[in-house]
């Protein structure tokens, strides 16, 4: 019962449906008393021969009012309960999404997306049974249950009932031996669920690398595995949840034959008339509901126990990075001071930067080279918060960016991944994805500075066109592309490029630096590179290694002091000018 305890904040705010609902069911249950008790009045007055016809006609109008009643009754409680599980469902569907957006980078690096998935759905599904279908299974057993238990008591033979449900308490001992049994299994099964969300999730998502890699059948086999798995997980909560009712019929067969026995004596020795045998039985059979009600009310409780606990451990993770009640709200501008003394990522020991300072006057341009891995992505994660655990200052127009609200810091600052994500969505709505409001005009505008507006004017249905899922109609260039018209649409303060040409041509390159070149002249901008032709009119350049800074200057400094950058430079030249002669050739 501790899941009623865990929501009672909802129930407290919704008591007044509730209670129309809990009312509603008390209404079925005492109306569902009279039947019975009708038919066995007739069964009397058909023995006894005394049966007229304006009797019959009597009861029989009384079962079409009790009957239509009933429905009324069922209708209150069932769009009572059943709405406000449905509700409770929306709320916590709303507040775990709304907290996914809200978690830093190691909460999504703790939980995998499929994981997050399963919690979402399955297991909000189960916490709403338990506002549903566990009120209604809590109620009714007592309302119903207990209604029953009275008339048998006063309608028909006190003595005959005690001995009845003599069985009953075997079912309340099953129970609760049974629940704690299904709270673990269903832990577990859920647990398993996530695994396989997971897994499905990862080989749909990397399709193509399967496939590329021409390993299908061991995906297959890595899938079959895991579905064995969950489905042997999930055996054991079936043969669980299975013994609870073999052993509640068990109970109420019992019940049956001592009925029989005891209720037949009753009636040869005429201390009860058989209509109120036949009235007993049939109060008996109501019994079955409320006795199935506390099997599935304890198998419910435990399933949404089990959900809530997970849910709730998502929910009380907190994110690291933490936006200042008190932070500045107007959007940065000016200088980029950058003084990083040392950082390590969550987990892990080992310094990914150290002494990492530069600054960048308004309205420069900042390119960050080096060899994978070197810590050039890591320089930009902590300039957009995505981590805030380092040692040092980063300002941004004289204050920490620490010291900035969300936002106001975010939305100064255009960002472009490596990884370039876009929606199911036109290639219109990709760009404006972060100003929705724009108009054709500025996305055209936009496009051209990407160099992409030439392409779009070719598709047949222009900026309409359908980028499909995560933009596989279009090429890594065009996806690019797309991503930096998206960054720029909003006319940023600091505009970020990590790695964001490494799938364009040279030349289409250089129109894109051109462009942002003479468009940007007033604002910041931070390139960071594999190919040093992005790079090389910088105002200054960071060579990075091992989270160090290594070289730094301008690109013919760079190439004076013969270090990396120049060993490098010349090594692209020489590639490039290689594949020029192949391809000429």
């Amino acid at each position: 019962m501790s899941i009623f305890a865990k929501l009672s904040w909802y129930f407290k705010e919704e008591w007044k449906t509730y209670l129309v609902g809990v009312g509603g069911l008390i209404l079925t249950a005492l109306l569902a008393i009279i039947p019975p008790r009708i038919i066995g009045l007739l069964v009397d007055a058909i023995h006894s021969g005394k049966l007229a016809a304006s009797t019959l006609i009597m009861l029989l109008i009384l079962l079409t009012v009790v009957a239509i009643a009933q429905y009324g009754s069922r209708y209150m409680w069932r769009t009572a309960i059943w709405g406000e599980a449905a509700k409770l469902e929306k709320v916590l569907r709303n507040r775990l999404f709304w907290h996914y957006t809200q978690m830093d980078q190691e909460f999504f690096q703790k939980y995998r997306t499929g994981d997050l998935m399963a919690h979402a759905t399955n297991d909000l599904s189960a916490i709403q049974r338990v506002a549903g279908g566990g009120i209604l299974q809590f109620a009714d057993s007592m309302i119903t249950g207990g209604t029953t238990l009275i008339a048998m008591v006063s309608l028909i033979d006190w003595r005959l009932t005690i001995i009845a449900i003599i069985p009953f308490p075997l079912l309340a001992v099953m129970a609760r031996y049974m629940g704690s049994k299904i709270h673990v299994a269903f832990r577990d099964s859920q647990a398993a669920f996530s695994r396989l969300n997971n897994k499905a999730e990862e080989s749909i998502t990397g399709i193509k690398v399967i496939k590329g890699l021409g390993q299908q059948e061991e995906d297959m086999a890595d899938f079959d595995d895991q579905v064995a798995q969950t489905i042997n997980i999930n055996r054991r909560v079936n043969r669980l949840d299975s013994l609870f009712d073999p052993m509640t019929t068990m109970i109420i067969s019992l019940s049956y034959v001592i009925t029989i026995v005891y209720g037949g004596y009753l009636v040869t020795t005429s201390q009860i008339t058989i209509g109120a045998l036949v009235s007993f039985v049939s109060y008996l059979a109501m019994m079955i509901w409320p006795m199935f009600a506390v099997d599935m009310l304890f198998n419910t409780l435990e399933r949404g126990n089990a959900s809530y606990d997970r849910v709730m451990d998502l929910l009380n993770q907190t994110s690291k990075v933490i936006d200042d009640p008190n932070g500045a709200t107007t959007a940065p501008r000016g200088e980029i001071d950058y003084d990083v003394e040392k950082f390590s990522y969550p987990g892990d020991n080992r310094l990914a930067l150290e002494n990492i300072n530069f600054k960048i006057p308004a309205g420069k341009t900042v390119g960050l080279v080096g060899r994978v891995g070197s810590g050039k992505s890591t320089i930009l994660r902590l300039m957009l918060r995505q981590f805030d655990n380092y040692t040092g200052t980063i300002k941004f127009g004289g204050i920490d960016i620490r010291h900035y609200k969300m936002d106001a810091l975010i939305p100064a600052i255009g960002y472009v991944p490596q990884d370039t994500f876009l929606f199911s969505d036109s290639i219109r709505e990709n760009i404006r994805f972060a100003r929705p409001e724009a108009s054709q005009e500025a996305v055209e505008t936009a496009a051209k500075k990407s160099d992409l507006y030439n392409q779009i004017k070719g598709m047949p249905d222009g900026y309409d066109t359908a980028v499909g899922e995560e933009g596989i109609s279009l090429s890594g260039g065009q996806r690019q592309r797309l991503a930096i018209a998206r960054a720029l649409l909003i006319n940023p303060e600091l505009l970020i490029l990590d790695d964001a040409l490494s799938a364009v041509d040279a030349e289409t390159e250089t129109q894109i630096l051109r462009n942002l070149r003479a468009e940007r002249k007033e604002k910041t901008t931070i390139i960071s590179a594999h190919r040093l032709s992005s790079v090389m009119d910088a105002d200054e350049i960071l060579v990075i290694n091992d989270g160090q800074i290594v070289e730094r200057g301008t690109h013919d400094q760079l190439m004076a002091n013969n270090g990396w950058y120049k060993e490098m430079f010349e090594r692209q030249e020489l590639e490039t000018k290689v594949k020029g002669g192949a391809q000429n050739g």
